[in-house]
């Protein structure tokens, strides 16, 4: 009778296979880099399906495709960073850490609300939001699902209402106003950014 690792040992053998023209030492710590990875998501995630799991390492001919191009550039298996869902995910992986582009997203916002007056600061603050929203889009540790929510959240619909509010010639005049719109603002952001913590993956 089948057990629940077959499958498991289906998808090792496949990119042992698609690997075979990496030296055994690489291939072999490539195995078991893939193994270590997924014995510690089923671990973290008792209630994923496996196939589920095995979908998020991503085809065992891109993962050995990949191997196979960092062995070329000399580069090593990083431990326990399996491709996933692409061949660029490995690369990713290590460079930028998870709370980089949710810092991004959150604070630049703060420095334009304390000098709404100040160009460089609107410009700062747009500059690195934009730029955490690329590191958010590009990372590694959220799904696409997750990573579209956390764009529009932090960025899209904050810079709509923004946009809306400064160019409508009803929008409420004074200090007050502006003061409540930057605090539901931020607490939007820092939500959204808490949440994206929460749910990362690692």
């Amino acid at each position: 009778m089948k057990t629940s690792a077959d499958p498991v040992r289906d998808y090792l053998c496949a990119v042992e296979r698609e690997a075979s023209a990496l030296p055994a030492d690489r291939r072999q710590e490539l195995l078991a880099d893939l193994a270590e990875h997924i014995e510690v998501t089923r671990a973290e995630r008792p209630d994923a399906v496996i196939g589920e799991v095995l979908a998020e390492l991503g085809d065992p001919r891109t993962i050995a495709a990949t191997a196979l191009a960092e062995a070329g550039n000399g580069t090593a298996w990083a431990a326990g960073a399996p491709a996933r869902g692409g061949a660029a995910a490995p690369a990713r992986r290590g460079k930028v850490h998870p709370l980089a582009p949710l810092l991004m997203l959150t604070l630049p916002f703060l420095l334009a609300a304390v000098l709404p007056d100040v160009p460089a600061a609107q410009l700062c603050s747009t500059l690195f939001r934009v730029a955490g929203a690329v590191l958010l889009c590009t990372s590694v540790h959220w799904t696409s699902v997750q990573k579209t929510t956390g764009v529009l959240l932090t960025a899209v619909l904050p810079t709509v209402a923004i946009s809306i509010w400064i160019s409508s010639d009803g929008a409420p005049s004074g200090d007050g106003p502006a003061l409540f719109a930057n605090l539901v603002t931020f607490a939007l952001l820092a939500g959204t950014t808490a949440w994206l913590w929460r749910v990362r993956r690692a």
